[in-house]
């Protein structure tokens, strides 16, 4: 994510989406209430208006909403915001619904009446979000094709062609091809220091070369995916697959569950803790929240109930105590459990109960 204006007076902050990971982020700062506007895509219609032929045309338009819905899948590239229209164009009438389709290089512009600490510092995390090395190959048993992943694309690094021996039911590979594959992200991996490799391909070409693999190290760091061809262009079709974005996920997870187990290591020797709405609810009243723990689901499914400002309330709360708020995504081990306990927690200064 890149912060292009933050101006909190006014209570706007405008910025661009560069990378899967921003869209969840944004998932849970957006709230009913906030206005979010921005170029979208509105269905315009074409003629004059007693004309009955009159075309509805798909054209890219300024459009400014008031947010009543978020809606975010754990496994979609794309956020959509639905609200009623403030701001638009002439023949767009206000008070009608919008819905805002957010996906990698929207920019959009987010105003609150109040930004709360805790949403300005996970604007920070997202914007300073250092993606791992990512090396991608893709194969097949004559041609590989390896490119370095960027920030929101990549560049190709180098291609391998390999000699291939027909026969009258198939085609092998002739002499050492997946040994040169190897070879070759091998040396990579030692010039760039990858944190992980993504290997894709049609068919089972990429589980021939893992036979032929035998660095454990190297092992370790690969990642298998399927795309349906290998060309070039082929890598555009893995960055948007979903092995890539588990890849991409890997640092806020292993953060996300660390939070969550020092709370269930609290639990189990029953410290200083609150589980479930009704408890963290009374140590937010009371002033003794020092990490409160909320699911992106819980959130989500409190602002489908009409609901958020009950949680908004409680996180306010944290804040003004001087409590740290983790927001902790369901699509983990730790977002699991912590759903397992109701989707809100928090670990206490002290004991209440």
């Amino acid at each position: 994510m890149k912060i292009l204006l933050k101006n909190l007076k006014r209570g706007i902050v405008k910025l661009r989406i560069e990378n899967p990971e921003d869209l969840w982020y944004l998932s849970s700062l957006i709230e009913p209430g906030d206005v979010v506007e921005g170029q979208t895509f509105r269905k315009i219609k074409i003629g004059g208006g007693e004309d009955r032929a009159r075309t509805a045309e798909k054209k890219r338009v300024f459009m400014s909403i008031k947010a009543e819905k978020v809606e975010f899948q754990e496994y979609s590239s794309q956020l959509r915001v639905l609200g009623t229209i403030l701001e638009g164009p002439d023949d767009v009438p206000k008070g009608s619904y919008h819905s805002f389709g957010l996906e990698e290089q929207t920019i959009i512009a987010i105003i609150k009446e109040h930004w709360l600490n805790y949403q300005l510092q996970r604007l920070e995390e997202a914007a300073e979000l250092k993606l791992p090395e990512i090396l991608l190959c893709i194969l097949d048993r004559e041609h590989a094709y390896f490119a370095r992943l960027r920030r929101n694309n990549y560049s190709v690094l180098s291609k391998i062609e390999g000699a291939v021996e027909r026969k009258v039911d198939k085609a092998e590979a002739k002499g050492n091809f997946y040994g040169d594959v190897i070879k070759q992200i091998d040396e990579y991996n030692q010039k760039y220091k990858f944190d992980n490799i993504v290997v894709a391909s049609p068919a089972f070409f990429k589980e021939d070369l893992m036979k032929n693999l035998k660095d454990d190290a190297l092992r370790k760091k690969i990642v298998l995916a399927t795309c349906s061809s290998v060309t070039e262009n082929a890598f555009r079709e893995v960055l948007a697959r979903q092995e890539l974005r588990e890849v991409l996920r890997k640092d806020r997870i292993s953060k996300e569950i660390a939070v969550v187990d020092s709370l269930l290591s609290e639990i189990s020797r029953n410290g200083p803790c609150a589980y479930g709405f009704r408890q963290t609810k009374e140590a937010a009243e009371a002033g003794a929240v020092d990490t409160l723990l909320i699911t992106d689901s819980y959130i989500q499914s409190m602002k489908q109930g009409q609901r958020f400002q009950e949680i908004d309330y409680i996180m306010r709360l944290a804040e003004q105590a001087k409590g740290a708020i983790a927001i902790i995504g369901s699509d983990n081990d730790g977002g699991k459990r912590l759903n397992g306990l109701g989707g809100i927690a928090a670990i206490l200064r002290y004991k209440l109960w």
